[in-house]
């Protein structure tokens, strides 16, 4: 992992692929509810979602935002869909061309690489998105137990709940979207791993919707302002995460190859090697 952060600014581009998300998040999450509504029903999904809010603090205005979405999402038309598949593509190129930085290969059309490969991921959102919000009443049930036994089991249902959601889509974008050349053992470590991270994470991202924060503070009391400038600090450490656990999963991938006698898919050493072999 360090060989592969030499000379890359690990920090930027994270930055570069959260500005990405930054403009796909919205699309993805209003198609997402959409097609799960189309799969199911409206009534379900606007039923499943309003427990959902009960689960989040209401301090930052949470539950609204997602009562907003999943509004928007039931109420999508097949142009608005289609228009929508723009926007949120933009991240299937954001994620190829950050990976691809820790890479010495070089292609053409990477952008549109990127948002094609990411299309499919959106076919199996209603596929992911349903089973999670079934253990939505699960742990309103047991939030609304209280205890620390019934906190203790929220906790763990929505941490592997996301875990398991995440797991598949992170799998396809190490894989495909970034086109990690990487072996079906390690990508099966890497993808759980980083999915359970990010679940951490998120979690972590909960609790701060729950502190008592005037997020308008330093911005002059422009509360909007100071929270899409959170949710971009939180998009930021989450890519952390994920450029994290992409490099470890090359890492992971190395020894496997050293393990089985093949060779290392390290570019950089690969490099190195050839260089010592010419001198």
């Amino acid at each position: 992992m360090r060989r592969r952060l030499e000379g890359r600014d690990l920090a930027l581009i994270a930055a570069g692929l959260t500005f990405y998300a930054g403009i796909a998040v919205v699309p993805l999450l209003v198609l997402a509810f959409g097609l799960t509504a189309r799969l199911t029903s409206p009534a379900r999904v606007e039923e499943l979602a309003s427990r959902l809010g009960e689960l989040l603090p209401s301090e930052l205005g949470a539950p609204a935002a997602v009562a907003r979405l999943v509004e928007a999402g039931v109420g999508l038309t097949p142009l608005e869909g289609l228009l929508a598949l723009l926007p949120m593509s933009l991240y299937g190129e954001g994620l190829r061309r950050a990976l691809l930085r820790f890479s010495r290969r070089r292609e053409g059309l990477t952008g549109w690489r990127g948002r094609l490969t990411a299309l499919p991921v959106l076919l199996l959102t209603p596929v992911l998105l349903y089973p999670l919000l079934l253990t939505v009443p699960v742990m309103a049930d047991l939030a609304e137990t209280g205890g620390t036994g019934a906190t203790l089991g929220r906790l763990a249902i929505g941490f592997y709940a996301v875990l398991a959601a995440l797991t598949i889509p992170l799998a396809w974008g190490f894989r495909v979207v970034g086109s990690g050349r990487v072996r079906w053992r390690a990508l099966a470590a890497g993808a759980p791993f980083t999915a359970a991270c990010l679940s951490g994470f998120l979690q972590g991202f909960v609790l701060f919707l729950s502190l008592p924060l005037d997020l308008g503070a330093p911005f002059g009391g422009l509360t909007v302002v100071g929270g899409v400038v959170a949710v971009g600090f939180w998009l930021f450490l989450l890519h952390l995460v994920v450029i994290g656990g992409w490099l470890l999963t090359q890492a992971l991938d190395d020894l496997l190859a050293r393990r089985s006698g093949g060779r290392p898919g390290d570019p950089v050493r690969e490099t190195r090697r050839a260089g010592s072999s010419r001198r």
